[in-house]
């Protein structure tokens, strides 16, 4: 199966190189290309890709606008965004990670990170390995508070053993470390996780890291 990916940034040769990478793998097809937020919009909606690698800081519009027009747009089937960024600047990327954007990858990272991200993106899951999500974590912890409950009344659809799932998540665990704290199976972690995700209406574990600090599970520091 192919994943067709739209490419977004304001910068021709960042997307051509990009392209170049891409245009390597034989399951992976670049269908459209954008300079910025409001052309991707337009770009997507028509070429209806899997994925879309977005930029963050582009002219008429941002990414962070864009990724959060185009995931609560519900008359489109869904589209999957990965934001590119250098992180250290991007201070506002968070936002589209609430958004749902289904993680990040750093614009220096290695051509075979760039296809793999898009590969795990495309399946399903969030680009989110451990050291990303402590670091995830770490910046996160940098940004102003928010007034703790918020969204706390979710908090109690889950079960005793989901709340504690979702603490571990939240401090950066993958399922195999979680699965070791908790003495059960690998296998049962990702129900729970699931569960946790379908309950609260987070699309993936970089939601569930937002909601843990935002509602006040875990306390910054």
């Amino acid at each position: 199966m192919t994943i067709r990916v739209v490419l977004v940034d304001d910068q021709a040769m960042v997307r051509a190189g990009f392209r170049m990478i891409l245009e390597t793998e034989d399951d992976i097809a670049v269908v459209g290309e954008a300079a910025d937020g409001a052309a991707a919009i337009e770009t997507v909606r028509r070429e209806r890709p899997d994925l879309v690698l977005m930029d963050v800081q582009m002219p008429v519009m941002d990414g962070i606008e864009a990724t959060r027009r185009l995931l609560a747009d519900t008359t489109h089937p869904p589209t999957r965004v990965m934001i590119l960024t250098t992180f250290e600047r991007d201070e506002y990327v968070f936002e589209a990670l609430r958004a749902g954007a289904s993680g990040f990858l750093l614009k220096n990272a290695p051509p075979e990170d760039l296809i793999d991200a898009i590969r795990v993106i495309a399946g399903g899951e969030a680009l989110l390995a451990p050291s990303v999500t402590r670091r995830l974590i770490e910046e996160f912890t940098r940004q102003p508070a928010t007034a703790p409950g918020v969204r706390s009344d979710a908090i109690g659809q889950l079960t005793e053993r989901e709340l504690e799932v979702l603490l571990l998540v939240a401090k950066g665990l993958s399922n195999l470390e979680i699965a070791d704290a908790l003495f059960v199976s690998e296998a049962t972690v990702k129900t729970h996780v699931s569960n946790v995700l379908a309950k609260l209406n987070l699309e993936n574990r970089v939601q569930a890291v937002i909601f843990a600090y935002e509602s006040g599970l875990v306390t910054r520091g």
